[in-house]
């Protein structure tokens, strides 16, 4: 079966990170907004297995607040343990404000404490080729669910995620005890994503939340929750 790649444009992605509200009242706020977002697809949880450098070079940028900057991952949906079916390896890319992310499909695989996670990357090197990401100097750090609502404005031109129920695993390259782990149960994060043409209109969607734009990065939680004692 043929492999194929796919690549979304650059866009923003304003995010909001939210622990004084319920999901309830999160979900009311955007369903009232002015744009008129109504919820697309149904909610399902994601899961990521993502993989940086023995000196986490990709999160220490992230820190740092350089420029341009990237995350390796694997993605799929539903289930984080047994069958892993339609998973894609992604390369997300950010310059500056604005993010992008290539990805292809990746064949199915089975996920528990036996499962090679660095082999599972390194196999599959040859089906993505990329001069960004040297993928033989990555390994696993970080497994990580989050539940994931989506909606999307009456014009089309603004989708919003919410995401919950945020759970990090950390991993060792070669022994993957799944022990480790850190939930965040009472905090959500909202995704306002646009095409930079929109800029103008997105200011406006923004002014009418009652909440603000705040900096967050899953994997960089996930990677200060589960390594602090490496971190500090």
């Amino acid at each position: 079966m043929n492999k194929i790649f796919t690549s979304s444009e650059y866009r923003y992605e304003n995010k909001f990170y939210i622990d004084s509200l319920s999901k309830l009242e999160v979900n009311t706020i955007v369903k009232l907004h002015p744009s008129i977002f109504k919820e697309i697809f149904s909610k399902r949880f994601v899961n990521n297995i993502y993989y940086d450098s023995h000196t986490l070079e990709n999160y220490r940028n992230n820190i740092e607040g350089q420029t341009n900057r990237l995350k390796v991952r694997i993605r799929w949906y539903g289930n984080l343990f047994g069958n892993i079916k339609n998973p894609t390896l992604e390369i997300k890319i950010k310059k500056g404000v604005l993010g992008k992310k290539v990805s292809i499909d990746l064949p199915n695989f089975f996920l528990d404490k036996k499962t090679d996670l660095l082999d599972l990357i390194h196999s599959n090197i040859k089906l993505f080729k990329s001069e960004l990401v040297d993928f033989k100097s990555l390994y696993p750090v970080l497994l990580n669910q989050y539940s994931r609502q989506y909606f999307i404005s009456s014009d089309k031109n603004f989708r919003i995620t919410i995401d919950n129920k945020l759970l990090f695993i950390n991993i060792f390259e070669h022994k993957n005890s799944f022990k480790k782990s850190f939930q965040i149960s009472d905090s959500i994060i909202l995704e306002l994503k646009y095409n930079p043409d929109y800029q103008t209109q997105a200011n406006n969607i923004v002014q009418s939340f009652p909440f603000r734009i705040s900096k967050s990065s899953k994997y960089v939680t996930g990677i200060e929750k589960t390594f602090q004692s490496i971190l500090y």
